[in-house]
């Protein structure tokens, strides 16, 4: 298959994902240092967490999180008054929902298990690079 072809099969896979979850607002894939790997998203998704400015610090807040002496950290929700973050350790990618406050935050981190066959692939390019 083509990159081209692999775009447009990821992101029709993504953008079911989204669908899934009412109040989904984005999903993006990133490199520990907050570089998108791959993104969809609505125009409801808040412009300011879309940046990598943003998306980097999970990268650094996991390593800190992870000297607490409690094991390696899985993921972090951050709610906000409108929205909320969902990121997931994957490393070396970092899995991004931002969704509405009202969303099940319970049904976005349920999603991981449909982001692992995906992300095994995503692994391999990226550890190469």
């Amino acid at each position: 298959m083509s990159m081209p072809e692999c775009r447009k099969e990821l992101k029709k896979y993504f953008n079911h994902l989204m669908s899934l979850v009412e109040g989904l607002y984005a999903i993006i894939i990133t490199d520990r240092d907050g570089v998108p790997v791959f993104k969809v998203s609505t125009e409801n998704a808040p412009e300011l967490a879309l940046r990598p400015t943003f998306l980097s610090t999970f990268g650094m807040a996991t390593d800190q999180a992870s000297k607490l002496g409690l094991s390696k950290n899985k993921s972090m929700i951050s709610t906000y008054s409108a929205f909320q973050v969902v990121h997931l350790n994957k490393l070396p990618l970092i899995v991004t929902m931002v969704a509405s406050s009202k969303t099940n935050t319970g049904m976005l981190l349920a999603l991981e298990r449909d982001f692992d066959n995906v992300l095994k692939d995503m692994r391999a390019v990226v550890d190469i690079s």
